[in-house]
């Protein structure tokens, strides 16, 4: 009995010590408390979260910490936040409005392309809804978005969850051209009605390990299309373009960019411009499938965390991948720094991508409005922006982690004093050269099909895929074989903006179900019928 109970009393100490131990934290003890939700990464987290609290306590004198809500990656939160403002707006309309409620209200409350009628005697019970959301203060206990694409950001605000942040009217010499420009290189820096402020401007890249490349006998990975190459098969690390808003819009760059090159190649043989547009774009759509095709065939793996391919190319575990820069110049200077040298290369491929925001937004119905809206001025001010790409310790920068991530503030690239305190004190989002001029009238709104093609046509049957690429380079890549097997016809650029993006966008759910098992099964065809002919070759 007495052996059993200091058994017991031991185990109960290693659960009850610790915490009873542990420090009181700081945050505590602050006097007011800001709820923010975030995909932000813990580096990101801790610098601003204690850079705010010291910009807060010089204004106001009081204290302030930042209660993080971390979901998931942007696609993650914002499916999250969809859903408790579906839920909210169901118990508001119940109970403060006093109405029947039934099925498809939450929907039709949050969907961008219901309009309310002229009068509200004449709406629709969906015009209804919309019209009663868009009128509430109706919140789900968060107060700030903080990071995630324009593309999630946008979808936000057109939904209406994303709320006017007031900075236009704080700052309004804070939106010009020369400060914090509407568009650069085609992408949207901010909303034009101030429901989400891009703060922070990123691009995509691709992230390779030296060693691996020398011994697979591959000089570099700069371009795209250098993820084709036969000797990276099974080298390659993909993440999931929809489990993060990130991957899917590095997808994207990489068709723009065969999209843009198709309208070049084409200046000769189709003068008029408008034809010349549109063959343009089917036909770069073609060729950025089969790149992403031949992409898939040499990856490892689908990851569900974009966090996980720049790590994997650190240690060794695969030669190159593809990631957002700052994931790629964090690896780079943890490895020189440890190592006393460069063992990964971060390279953004010369015009190959464009340089995208990711924004802060205030929430509908935020318990702290003015407090949330303090935090969103904090972000785009100097002492907030210097944050991103300041060398540690130095004046004004972060206390313990290089964020390696570049402001979307554009006078701070022109303060000739600030290159010899930053981390990337040669790179400049703002200079055009060598950048992809982003078109959205191309792929705009296509994120969805675009990411739902990669999950049916390479990933589902991964292992066909992989099956026939590896016969195909047995066989030298003979142009029959190669020709069955980037056949994108069932998923070319009007399928995929007409009957594939009517299925995804059906009430009925169970029609993108359908949709991907009759893709899979014919793309599973199509891999075994190219590896065949593979075989007889």
């Amino acid at each position: 009995m007495w052996a059993r109970c200091l058994v017991l009393g031991a185990l109960a100490g290693l659960v009850v010590v610790p915490f009873a131990l542990r420090p009181r934290e700081r945050a505590q003890e602050a006097e007011r408390t800001l709820v923010v939700v975030t995909p932000h990464n813990e580096s990101i987290r801790q610098e601003f979260g204690v850079a705010f609290a010291r910009w807060y306590r010089a204004r106001s004198g009081q204290t302030v910490r930042i209660d993080w809500r971390v979901i998931g990656g942007a696609s993650e939160t914002v499916r999250y936040l969809r859903d408790g403002y579906a839920a909210a707006f169901e118990q508001h309309w119940r109970k403060q409005l006093g109405r029947a409620w039934s099925a498809g209200l939450a929907a039709a409350a949050l969907d961008e392309q219901i309009v309310p009628a002229p009068a509200p005697e004449d709406d629709t019970p969906e015009q209804a809804a919309r019209r009663a959301f868009l009128a509430s203060n109706v919140g789900v206990g968060l107060e700030v978005f903080f990071g995630g694409g324009n593309y999630e950001h946008a979808r936000g605000a057109r939904a209406g969850w994303l709320v006017d942040g007031g900075m236009r009217e704080r700052h309004p010499e804070w939106f010009t051209d020369e400060v914090f420009p509407q568009q650069w290189a085609g992408e949207e820096l901010q909303d034009p009605q101030g429901r989400w402020y891009g703060t922070v401007l990123s691009a995509f890249g691709l992230l390779s390990n030296e060693d691996s490349l020398t011994r697979l006998g591959v000089k570099e990975v700069a371009q795209w299309s250098d993820l084709t190459r036969p000797e990276l098969l099974g080298e390659v690390a993909l993440a999931d373009p929809r489990r993060s808003a990130s991957v899917a819009a590095a997808f994207e760059m990489v068709v723009q960019e065969q999209m843009q090159r198709r309208y070049e190649a084409l200046a000769a043989e189709e003068p008029d411009p408008t034809q010349r547009e549109a063959r343009a774009v089917r036909e770069g759509w073609i060729e950025g499938l089969r790149l992403l095709q031949l992409a898939s065939a040499n990856a490892r793996y689908f990851t569900d965390s974009s966090q996980k391919p720049p790590i994997d190319v650190a240690q060794g575990d695969a030669a190159a991948g593809i990631c957002i820069d700052f994931y790629g110049r964090f690896q780079e200077e943890t490895l020189a720094r440890r190592q006393g040298g460069g063992r990964v290369r971060f390279v953004a491929p010369r015009g190959g991508t464009a340089y995208t925001a990711d924004p802060i937004a205030l929430l509908r119905g935020a318990p702290q409005r003015e407090l949330a809206q303090d935090f969103i001025e904090f972000t785009l001010s100097p002492e907030g922006q210097r944050l991103w790409n300041q060398k540690v310790g130095t004046p004004g920068g972060p206390e313990r982690f290089a964020l390696r991530r570049l402001p979307a503030r554009r006078d701070c690239y022109a303060d000739a004093a600030w290159p010899r305190l930053r981390s990337d004190p040669t790179v400049n989002p703002y200079d055009p050269e060598g950048q992809l001029v982003y078109r959205a009238d191309r792929t705009g709104g296509m994120l969805r099909e675009l990411a739902f093609i990669v999950r049916v046509v390479f990933e589902d049957p991964h292992v066909e895929l992989q099956q026939a690429w590896r016969r195909a380079i047995a066989a030298g890549r003979p142009p029959r074989v190669m020709a069955v097997l980037g056949d994108f016809s069932a998923v070319d650029y009007d399928r995929a903006r007409g009957e594939i993006r009517r299925r995804l966008a059906a009430a009925d759910k169970t029609e993108e179900a359908r949709l991907a098992q009759e893709l899979t099964a014919l793309f599973r065809r199509q891999y075994r019928e190219a590896a065949e002919a593979a075989d007889r070759r």
